[in-house]
């Protein structure tokens, strides 16, 4: 799932269950009328954002005006894949409007368990996969191009994937998965697996 920033109105963004930066009509909307969605202004100050619910999206007008980012968190439930184990599946989106300030662009674990975070080099943009506060190595981060097309990009050292030109709408995203048992809407599960979208319109100016 994604948040996404409303092309022509910056105060604006919609929430989608979907594998591109667009609604699927394909996919009924229901199972993530539970985000939790937040707005994050150029101070730091944090305000909570209220959402409606349409057939196929969410929609939402954000607070404030200036750079910001949308950050929230959703259990979708629990899953399980044939006879694998059973699974608490959680999304994390994340939204960049506006030209946010680099040291303004991490969450933080406190906020969300995972998170994409784009790093400008240069004319080039890459994305950095940060879990429990720390950058996830060899991980794989799923990256939305410009053009609509999707590439797999692996993390280095420091979390970062290659570089992609700073041009137009990038979407991205990633896993993380936690080892832990617990138990959620009265199913318990084996470990928890955390999904983090990331949304960004990027210029190279």
């Amino acid at each position: 799932m994604f948040v996404i920033p409303d092309g022509k109105d910056p105060s604006k963004v919609i929430a989608v269950m979907s594998d591109e930066l667009a609604p699927d009509e394909n996919v009924p909307i229901e199972k993530i009328k539970g985000l939790t969605l937040t707005c994050r202004d150029a101070g730091g100050k944090d305000v909570p954002v209220s959402l409606a619910v349409g057939k196929h999206e969410l929609t939402a007008a954000i607070p404030g005006s200036g750079p910001r980012v949308v950050f929230g968190s959703v259990n979708y439930g629990v899953m399980q894949k044939g006879e694998g184990k059973m699974y608490l599946l959680a999304y994390h989106p994340k939204a960049v409007v506006g030209a946010v300030a680099a040291d303004k662009l991490v969450i933080g674990e406190k906020a969300v368990p995972a998170e994409i975070v784009p790093v400008a080099v240069g004319s080039e943009v890459r994305f950095q996969f940060r879990a429990a506060g720390k950058a996830v190595t060899d991980a794989e981060v799923t990256v939305i191009g410009p053009d609509g097309k999707s590439a797999k990009a692996k993390t280095d050292a420091t979390g970062h994937t290659p570089g992609f030109p700073a041009t137009g709408r990038y979407g991205a995203w990633a896993k993380h998965i936690v080892p832990t048992a617990g138990e959620h809407g009265g199913k318990k599960y084996e470990e928890a697996r955390h999904y983090a979208t990331l949304v960004v319109d990027l210029s190279a100016k």
